[in-house]
């Protein structure tokens, strides 16, 4: 241990132990620690002590430190945290190393695909823990630019199986993400009274008793102000007595360091002056801006005394401020006109890195510039053609700041609202509307305002002012052969319609828009349209125009999206499938994340509805990408997805915790979602049923078809009838059920999801009489070719069969859907059918379990990708995890599956054993 580590780590034993505890255990597993701490409370020394006993130790050591003047360059603080290990570059898949190198500006592509370059990162940080265990330290995390904190957060969700540990500090009040899934913050607090006294008598011994009392009590344990503080007025060069105000400790340290350099000459002034507003590392730039501020020579030697005083520290041609507060006091003690005169002179030095001489010369500016904010607007592009779209956003807020014309500022300031959208940052898109709001917008700019109202919730607010705003503005833009705008704005508005119902005569004007755009009768924004707002008359019409488009959608990911969400909204699951399969696999191609969680999400409820369970990975990796990219509506889609199969296979006898998670979202959502909360009571509804509480049921699921409730959904219900038709039955409601099923006949379709809902609730709530054909009907018809729906049709068939004491007969079909309900990993409807099947006298069957029970969603995943022959490289960029995280889940299932290779995972994961 260093004297000065030493000294400033006076008092932090416990802290130091518990984190030199973390890097003896990374054999175990990686983790990432925050140190949350004011300014000088010790974070950057316990990191240092923290690193030095890394290197010891034989850790890779790497390190990034934040800078206030870097936060609007993207990916600083990433390539200062990997420039060690980016000769190991070479060795990534070709998607990741462009990524990372575009990112860097090291490549001659200027798209970034940021997901992949995050993967890229986390490849090169696993691939150099092979070696030896990594130390990632990131100082000032507060300060970093967020696409590279955007980077570090995806990399500390997914270290838990590496042998890598991230440590970060930041303030509190600025931190950087919060999210318990991504790090574990410490709260440092001030060191203890007996600890202080020590540290400050050992720096200034000598000082009076009452100025010594008062830099105690002013200084609450904080290490660095009692350094300070004691070296000041050692010194002499700053001076503290009983008459002095009590100011903030950060406003005390900074006049303590601002005192180092108010003796400096005009030459080191200048030097530091362009320092405290520089973006970069490079001391050579600095000393040549300095240079013209100061108006004559200036080389190293001369700045010398920055060096000597520790105001700034050089190694090589790399320099940095000693301490975040030493650039905020040399800030805040340089007059205005000064600090613009400095980023002038950096911007002409800068000239070979354009993106930052533009923001020096905006930085100089003291008044509005359209050339100036045409730049900004320009460098925004660019930085969002490179995936920081974050740092894009800032940019283009600048720019709005300089813009001279108030249309202009507010359409800058939309741009970045949009930007900040894709970011998944509510609140800020609400303040940039806010300032917009008080403009006089142009046509287009006030239906691109429409758009972002309520988009965060993808419409799932569906407050009827909102959704005729949509409308009227897309007649705007209909009149004014607008064409594409028109129709995101009428697909956002049906959107609104799906999640939550503003009315009939709402629904009808947004047809009626739709029908003003002079489009194809097949295009996808106009099905999608047409099925989100749910008319049953239109559904055919949908139907129809689905089939001309062909299974990949021309190759069109975007529209095969939209073509996957009509066939959807009409209960079209199959067309659904296929429509959205070809998204799936080019989004994750892509790296497009946000959009992926949705389009995923959607395809797991068509395979649910479908009966199709093995949707369980598809919905578990929704609802992580979906978390991770800020979607609570499509978080809480696939929740309440992964919550339903859950049931389907194990059942579970109190609410699941997916599920209330799920609801809560719904609710805190302005007007409530009701397609969320219809689909929390469809799968409560399930697992009653799966637990043969049917009067429990039946309550959950009639809540789906009561308009006053707000888990009414009108088309969702159509899809829900069956299993309230179940409950009904064994609750002796056989009048209630069938007035439901009258009215939902009136609203129900052609599809596939409509014919086994009817067919199936006709037979179940026939009389006597009608029941065995209608029992026949649906057993030949759309459930035929679907094992979960025909073998609840069997089980249905059988039971009736039993209760008219017709026992032999219905042993057949009861087997039959037991079989299949077995085969199905249904466990509790299996049960259900044998215990239908004893009651007939017949005895003596064992379940039988599907190897998948034994894995996790995301571990079913990783082996049936495994099995096709995927190498865990190609998993990994798949499921954006290191392909080390997907070798040791691999290593994991082996036992469970009693396998030994990957070569024997087809053969057991098809295969079914002795339970």
């Amino acid at each position: 241990m260093s004297v000065t580590a030493g000294r400033r780590l006076v008092g932090r034993d416990n802290e130091l132990r518990s984190l030199l505890r973390h890097l003896d255990e990374v054999g175990s597993g990686g983790r990432a620690i925050g140190l949350l701490g004011e300014p000088g409370i010790g974070k950057s020394a316990l990191q240092a002590e923290v690193l030095e006993h890394a290197r010891a130790l034989g850790f890779t050591v790497l390190h990034a430190r934040g800078s206030q003047s870097e936060t609007h360059l993207p990916f600083a603080g990433l390539h200062q945290a990997l420039r060690p290990v980016l000769p190991r570059v070479d060795g990534l898949p070709a998607t990741q190393r462009e990524a990372l190198l575009a990112c860097f500006a090291m490549s001659d592509s200027i798209e970034v695909n940021p997901f992949f370059a995050y993967l890229a990162a986390l490849e090169l940080l696993v691939d150099s823990s092979g070696q030896a265990p990594v130390l990632l330290s990131l100082d000032d995390l507060h300060w970093m630019d967020r696409p590279s904190i955007d980077a570090f957060a995806f990399v500390c969700r997914r270290i838990a199986s590496e042998r890598v540990i991230v440590l970060c500090a930041a303030r509190p009040e600025s931190l950087p993400f919060t999210d318990a899934n991504t790090i574990e913050w410490t709260d440092l607090d001030g060191i203890d009274e007996a600890a202080s006294a020590a540290l400050l008598d050992g720096r200034a011994p000598h000082l009076p008793s009452t100025v010594r009392d008062r830099v105690l009590r002013q200084a609450r344990g904080n290490p660095l102000a009692l350094i300070e503080f004691a070296d000041a007025l050692e010194s002499g060069r700053y001076a503290w007595t009983e008459l002095d105000d009590d100011l903030p400790m950060t406003t005390r340290l900074e006049r303590a360091f601002a005192t180092r350099a108010e003796h400096l000459g005009p030459a080191v002034r200048a030097v530091l002056t362009v320092a405290a507003v520089d973006d970069g590392d490079d001391i050579n730039d600095v000393l040549a801006a300095a240079e013209i501020l100061y108006g004559a020579p200036l080389d190293r030697v001369m700045a010398q005394p920055a060096f000597e005083h520790g105001l700034l520290t050089v190694v090589g041609d790399q320099y940095r401020i000693a301490h975040p507060l030493v650039g905020s006091a040399l800030r805040q003690a340089t007059p205005l006109t000064t600090r613009q005169e400095a980023h002038a002179a950096l911007a002409r030095v800068l000239a070979r890195h354009p993106d930052r001489a533009v923001w020096h010369r905006a930085s100089s500016m003291s008044g509005r510039d359209e050339q100036i904010a045409a730049e900004l607007e320009q460098a925004a592009g660019s930085a969002q053609r490179r995936g920081a779209i974050a740092s894009a956003a800032t940019w283009l807020e600048r720019a709005a700041a300089l813009s001279p014309e108030p249309q202009a500022q507010a359409a800058r300031l939309l741009s970045a609202a949009e930007l900040a959208y894709q970011l998944g940052r509510f609140n800020h898109v609400q303040q940039l509307k806010a300032q917009v709001n008080a403009t006089t917008l142009r046509v287009r700019d006030r239906s691109r305002l429409a758009w972002l109202d309520g988009v965060f919730h993808d419409g799932s607010t569906g407050e009827p002012a909102e959704v005729r705003h949509l409308v009227d503005s897309a007649r705007q833009a209909t009149t004014a052969n607008d064409v594409d705008l028109a129709m995101q704005l009428l697909v956002g508005a049906a959107r609104r319609v799906w999640w939550r119902d503003p009315g009939e005569l709402l629904r009808h004007e947004i047809i009626r828009a739709a029908r003003e755009v002079t489009l194809p009768a097949d295009d996808p924004r106009l099905l999608a349209s047409y099925a989100l707002t749910g008319f049953p008359e239109h559904a055919p019409i949908v139907i129809e125009q689905l089939a001309r488009w062909p299974a990949d959608a021309g190759g069109q990911p975007d529209l095969a999206g939209l073509l996957g969400i009509a066939a959807f909204c009409t209960g079209d699951f199959h067309r659904a499938i296929t429509f959205l399969s070809t998204p799936v696999q080019e989004l994750r191609a892509q790296g497009r994340m946000s959009l992926l969680a949705e389009a995923l999400a959607i395809r797991s409820w068509a395979e649910i509805y479908l009966g199709v369970f093995d949707a369980a990975s598809s919905a578990d990796e929704a609802m992580r990408l979906a978390d991770e990219t800020g979607q609570s509506s499509w978080a809480a889609t696939a929740r309440i997805a992964v919550a339903l199969i859950d049931a389907v296979g194990r059942g579970w006898d109190t609410r699941h915790d997916l599920l209330s998670e799920a609801e809560l979202v719904a609710l805190r959502t302005p007007n409530a979602a009701s397609s969320l909360l219809a689909g929390v009571q469809l799968a409560r509804g399930i697992a009653e049923l799966g637990a043969n509480r049917h009067e429990q049921a039946y309550g959950e699921l009639h809540r789906v078809f009561v308009p006053t409730d707000p888990a009414f959904q009108r088309v969702q219900q159509v899809w829900t009838l069956s299993y309230l038709a179940d409950a009904a039955v064994r609750t002796g409601r056989h009048d209630e059920a069938r007035s439901v099923l009258a009215s939902v006949e009136q609203i129900a379709n052609t599809s596939t999801g409509s014919t086994i809902a009817l067919e199936y609730a006709r037979a179940v709530l026939a009389d006597h009489d009608s029941a065995e054909p209608l029992f026949r009907a649906a057993m030949d018809g759309a459930s035929g070719q679907l094992p979960w729906h025909q073998a609840r049709v069997e089980l249905a068939y059988g039971s009736w069969l039993r209760r008219q004491r017709r026992v032999v007969e219905s042993r057949e079909p009861l087997r039959a859907a037991r079989a299949t309900f077995d085969a199905l990993g249904a466990r509790t409807w299996a049960q259900q059918a044998d215990q239908e099947l004893r009651a007939t006298g017949e005895r003596g069957w064992q379940p039988r379990s599907n190897p998948r029970e034994l894995l996790s969603p995301q571990e079913t995943q990783i082996a049936e990708l495994a099995a096709q022959g995927l190498s865990n490289r190609e998993i990994g960029q798949r499921l954006f995890l290191s392909h080390r995280t997907v070798g040791s889940h691999l290593y994991r299932m082996f036992p469970k599956l009693g396998v030994a290779s990957r070569h024997e995972l087809a053969a057991a994961l098809s295969m079914q054993s002795p339970d």
